[in-house]
């Protein structure tokens, strides 16, 4: 293994401020090299309209890795369907960006890249292309053959993963199963350990119903389901408390024992992680055999291409990729 880590970053939706993103972190000098997964084209004419200056080199697999260069950036070519305008999705480019999330991810599960880096991509704009797409963490788990990822979304030391994540929220009672939560939480907790140095997490679980069911008279699943399997695993050696209440575990005394809050559903979590940390939160996607993370926002089309948009969310998903493929090597 060279001494200095490959990293991979795929822009995500080609319209929207994913490449503006990508071109801002290149203003940077790191001290891994980075691979941008992209099309050149596109990139060269967004830095133009951005007003930042941008030298690309072709990614050469067999070559050793070189420190990154402020202003510079290595293109590994993935070529769009069609030319890409700011602020204006076009379904056509759809397996354009799948492509290139591919090629990420193949070159990391082969161990060319150390770790992938994803921007923002636009789940209508896939969608509307005809395939079915709910979003990375669930394209990459079945890409890696891995059944149950877990979403972690990272603030500093705030850190809340779910149990589901990109559902309607009619669908979620019914998905709040044992063998999924015990799935979810055999990922985290280990995760935690391997990804962050933690040597015995403590996690807080909360519940599904408002109060935790308040002893059943709000919601059942608490009783039935969420608290049992809880039980087992503490039995089994995991560092867990609940099922709480959410307005109870996210506050100053709770979250100052823990290491990690899993929220049953995504806004049941998110919008707290979201309000503590917006601008530099990462999502990372454990369970994979790969390295993940990305921003925590979405595309901002009204943004692209006008210089606005804040890097911050990709440049701590850099930092931490990094961070993490050097406590893994």
């Amino acid at each position: 293994m060279s001494s200095l880590p490959r990293l991979v970053l795929t822009p995500g939706e080609p319209a929207g401020i994913g490449p503006d993103l990508a071109i801002m972190a290149c203003q940077r000098e790191w001290p891994f090299e980075l691979v941008i997964a992209g099309d050149p084209a596109n990139l060269r004419n967004r830095a133009q309209k951005i007003g930042l200056p941008l030298t690309l080199r072709d990614y050469e697999p067999a070559a050793d890795p070189q420190p990154s260069l402020g202003g510079h950036a290595v293109i590994c070519h993935q070529k769009l369907n069609v030319p890409a305008r700011a602020g204006e999705l076009d379904p056509s480019n759809a397996t354009a960006v799948l492509a290139a999330l591919d090629r990420a991810c193949d070159g990391c599960l082969s161990g060319e890249f150390a770790a992938m880096v994803t921007g923002p991509v636009h789940k209508g704009a896939i969608n509307d292309a005809g395939v079915p797409f709910s979003g990375h963490t669930e394209y990459l788990a079945q890409r890696c053959s891995v059944a149950q990822p877990v979403m972690l979304l990272v603030a500093g030391e705030l850190r809340v993963a779910l149990v589901t994540t990109h559902l309607a929220l009619r669908d979620v009672p019914g998905s709040i199963t044992a063998d999924r939560l015990t799935a979810v939480l055999k990922q985290l907790v280990p995760g935690l350990a391997a990804r962050f140095g933690i040597p015995q997490p403590y996690v807080l679980v909360l519940g599904l119903n408002p109060h935790a069911g308040e002893a059943g008279h709000l919601g059942r699943e608490e009783i039935e389901i969420i608290g049992p399997v809880l039980d087992q695993l503490r039995e089994q050696g995991m560092q867990i408390e609940g099922p709480l209440p959410a307005d109870t575990a996210f506050t100053p005394p709770f979250l100052q024992r823990a290491d990690a809050v899993l929220a049953m559903y995504h806004d049941q979590g998110l919008a707290v992680l979201k309000h503590a940390g917006f601008g530099r939160a990462v999502n990372v996607t454990l369970g994979l055999p790969i390295i993940r993370t990305s921003v925590d926002h979405g595309t901002a089309l009204d943004l692209a291409g006008t210089g606005e948009a804040e890097p911050g969310s990709l440049i701590a998903a850099l930092e931490l990729a990094s961070q993490i493929a050097e406590r893994r090597r």
